[in-house]
């Protein structure tokens, strides 16, 4: 039987919820496991539910172990390149959570990243039933051009606490929309691959008190096609939604109601799927790649690449 040494850095919401994933999927696998935590100490402290499963809880990096299997980095994104940087030779793989960094103008060379580690960037709306359906259909069809909306109401996301004081709302902490909603060019780098132009304009234009930008649109250029994406802080109903255009019919892909329409046909293709369905299948991916069973489809250099998409730049 394998076993992990794993570590979580940062136990925010994500963070609690890989601890949570990480033991179903380990015991379903048949797999040992331990995991500490490495913690700031200026967030609550974790419940029951969490710390049943934790070995050890650690708040400085220094007397830390160096042979952990994986560590997970959960902790804010502007952190992200020092961590994985203090942690390259303390652990074998990563599992970094997206966005990668708060911006693209870093150099990997300086992370002295073991040659035969995984780094895996988290990209979980790639594991959805609808992009894994839209993936397989575009396969056999032409699409002429494609209309993207991620639209929400950033007060909304995370229940009982201040948006004003979230990272999302603060630009000098690498929030704002075209950053946080990285999962939409995520998933179209995995459909279509990388636009060869793209442009984009964004600001700051609701009366959310934030600095960051709260709508950011951008039109990319294929050799073949056009993409449009809206991605807002501001909308008061949840939208998440892809339409593609081709010579039969209109798709739209439904990803808070997960569906696939066919509008021309009128067919509908529901699915039963759940935000942590689809992290629980990400992780089995995961799992399936540090066991040479799948390989890795969002490492750091393919991750860097979509950042600068949602920059505006190629």
């Amino acid at each position: 039987m394998s076993r992990y040494k794993i570590c979580i850095i940062g136990l925010g919401s994500i963070g609690s919820q890989h601890i949570l994933n990480l033991v179903e999927v380990l015991q379903k696998r048949n797999t040992g496991f331990t995991i500490d935590l490495l913690r700031s100490g200026f967030g609550a402290e974790p419940d029951s539910q969490l710390t049943k499963w934790i070995s050890n809880i650690y708040y400085d990096a220094k007397t830390m172990p160096n042979d952990y299997d994986i560590v997970f980095i959960t902790n804010p994104t502007s952190l992200h390149y020092c961590t994985i940087a203090d942690f390259a030779w303390k652990s074998r793989n990563m599992f970094i959570e997206k966005p990668v960094f708060s911006e693209s103008s870093v150099d990997l060379s300086f992370l002295n990243l073991r040659p035969t580690g995984t780094y895996y960037v988290a990209c979980p709306l790639r594991h959805t039933k609808v992009i894994q359906y839209l993936k397989g259909y575009i396969q056999s069809t032409k699409v002429y051009s494609a209309r993207v909306i991620c639209s929400s109401y950033l007060p909304e996301w995370r229940p009982f606490t201040d948006y004003r004081k979230s990272y999302s709302a603060k630009r000098e902490q690498g929030g704002g929309v075209s950053i946080d909603l990285i999962h939409e060019w995520d998933y179209l780098y995995y459909l279509f691959g990388k636009p060869r132009s793209v442009l984009n304009i964004r600001g700051t234009f609701s009366d959310l008190e934030i600095t960051s930008d709260d709508l950011s649109v951008y039109i990319a250029e294929y050799d073949h096609m056009l993409v449009e994406v809206h991605l807002d802080y501001f909308g008061r109903v949840p939208v998440r939604e892809i339409e593609l255009y081709g010579p039969e019919d209109k798709i739209k892909g439904d990803l808070v109601h997960n569906q696939v329409q066919f509008l021309k046909i009128g067919q509908v293709v529901e699915f039963e799927d759940s935000r942590r369905c689809y992290q629980m299948r990400e992780l089995e991916y995961f799992f399936d790649i540090l066991e040479g069973k799948a390989e890795n489809h969002n490492d750091l250099a393919t991750a860097l690449e979509v950042l600068k998409i949602t920059e505006g730049r190629i």
